[in-house]
């Protein structure tokens, strides 16, 4: 089916990305979020990345005033129903997806084709609870969404191929990738970044290294962009730990064992950068490591 019409759940910095790549991509966006504020801040956040592109002449002033254009939002969710392809972008909790699909199923098109952007969570269960599991797949954009060129689909079991084919076509008309994932836990990217993530909270647990240490070593000595604190951090802790759970809980496998120091800073409210403080102190001018 053609798609044109896009909506999506969640004003965070999933979805203010998400809606920023299909704005510029010529898609007519409704972006939904249960805040005002949000939404408000989202749209700024949109109008402040593209105007860095236009600096860097990437994007020309004339696409940037297009794509804003494009961009509405809504506080009520029933209005995504009419849209052609819904991208759920919430927090990263099965309950709160559940409520999310729920709430959408009775306003929603004949043809309208729902995804979730989990970087962890069961499609086919999500997609079980729907009226629709065969227009229903996985939708997992890397963040920040802008930048990464990546994007996972994920097919439930009930997945037809006329949705899985739409939605390459959408991939590849945002100007990205599409790796196919199977519906197992943290799917691709997650199964392998996650755990080595939580294997260096393991590293500062047990002593071997500091923050600082440990994140020097894996950015000279692997060659990485960012150390694994530095980029849980940027992630957000919460996320992390959200994401071990279901690799713990859906593989049965001991390795996935979230490291305690990481359930301590989740349950403290040290979250990483949205919150200034999680293995490093973002209050200051310069981020100062907290361990």
């Amino acid at each position: 089916m053609a798609i044109q019409t896009v909506g999506i759940v969640g004003a965070g910095q999933m979805g203010n990305g998400i809606a920023h790549v299909f704005a510029l991509a010529g898609y007519d966006v409704l972006m939904n979020d249960v805040s005002a504020e949000s939404l408000a801040k989202a749209l700024a956040t949109i109008d402040r990345n593209i105007e860095r592109q236009v600096s860097r002449g990437k994007v020309t002033a004339e696409a940037k005033a297009d794509a804003m254009a494009r961009i509405k939002t809504s506080l009520t969710i029933a209005d995504l129903g009419p849209c052609d392809l819904i991208i759920e972008a919430a927090t990263e909790k099965e309950s709160v997806k559940d409520a999310i699909f729920k709430a959408l199923v009775p306003h929603l098109a004949a043809g309208t084709i729902l995804t979730s952007n989990t970087s962890s969570i069961s499609i086919t269960r999500l997609a079980s609870r729907t009226d629709r599991p065969e227009k229903f797949m996985g939708f997992h954009f890397m963040n920040p969404v802008p930048v990464m060129q990546l994007v996972e689909l994920i097919r439930g079991i009930a997945t037809d191929q006329a949705t899985w084919d739409s939605l390459h076509q959408v991939v590849a008309r945002l100007g990205k990738t599409a790796a196919s994932a199977e519906d197992f836990p943290a799917f691709i990217v997650n199964r392998i970044l996650m755990p080595m993530i939580n294997e260096a909270v393991y590293t500062l647990y047990e002593g071997v290294g500091s923050v600082k240490s440990i994140d020097e070593s894996l950015k000279l000595g692997a060659n990485h962009p960012m150390g694994p604190l530095e980029l849980a951090d940027f992630i957000g802790l919460d996320t992390c730990l959200a994401i071990m759970n279901v690799l713990h809980e859906g593989l049965a496998d001991t390795k996935y064992r979230p490291c305690p120091l990481l359930t301590k800073y989740v349950e403290a409210g040290w979250l990483g950068r949205k919150t200034q403080r999680g293995f490093y102190d973002y209050r200051g001018d310069v981020p100062v490591p907290t361990r």
